[in-house]
């Protein structure tokens, strides 16, 4: 079994819409659910805002390939086109990190089909916020050892932090909350 770290994020469409059918496709695979955020863009390229989230997800069946496919199949079905680098998007799932059946981390960094966790997750207020919010003593591995989510957040500029805001929409249950 792994369980997977998963951030959502939509800026085409009808953005909520595709941040709920992820929820919808894991069904009881969902442990638990963040906040919807709102956030700029990332990467310099012009676009709308983004609807950013966290789930965190587990499945027996799963190990990381499997969680990278499942976000990749969600993605084709909602017709995500990959033109531009950072660029707009209906739907991105991204596999921040994995945890295996003994507690550890999945640490892939030689593989270019999946890399973990993340290589820019530690950088990403857009992950770390959510991410806190339903698990508070996260850790996430940067350059081979395990730091906390909050001093990763805590490390990045104020202006990065103030950029995500958090909606009064909601994804799923809400009770499913933290972890």
């Amino acid at each position: 079994m792994t369980r997977a770290v998963l951030s959502i994020g939509s800026n085409m469409g009808d953005r909520l819409a595709h941040l709920r059918s992820v929820l919808d496709a894991l069904g009881h695979r969902t442990v638990a659910v963040s906040p919807v955020y709102t956030t700029a863009p990332w990467g310099g390229v012009d676009q709308d805002d983004y609807l950013n989230a966290v789930v965190v997800a587990e499945d027996s069946a799963f190990d990381d390939y499997a969680w990278l496919r499942f976000g990749q199949e969600l993605e084709q079905s909602a017709d995500r086109v990959r033109e531009v680098r950072w660029g707009a998007r209906t739907l991105d799932v991204d596999v921040v990190q994995c945890i295996d059946d003994s507690g550890v981390a999945i640490a892939r960094d030689t593989d270019p089909t999946l890399i973990l966790p993340h290589p820019q997750a530690h950088n990403r207020a857009f992950v770390l916020i959510p991410w806190l919010a339903v698990e508070p003593s996260a850790h996430l591995l940067v350059d081979g050892a395990a730091r906390p989510v909050a001093t990763l957040l805590a490390e990045l500029a104020q202006a990065e932090r103030d950029g995500v805001v958090r909606t009064d929409l909601v994804l799923g249950d809400e009770s499913a909350g933290s972890c």
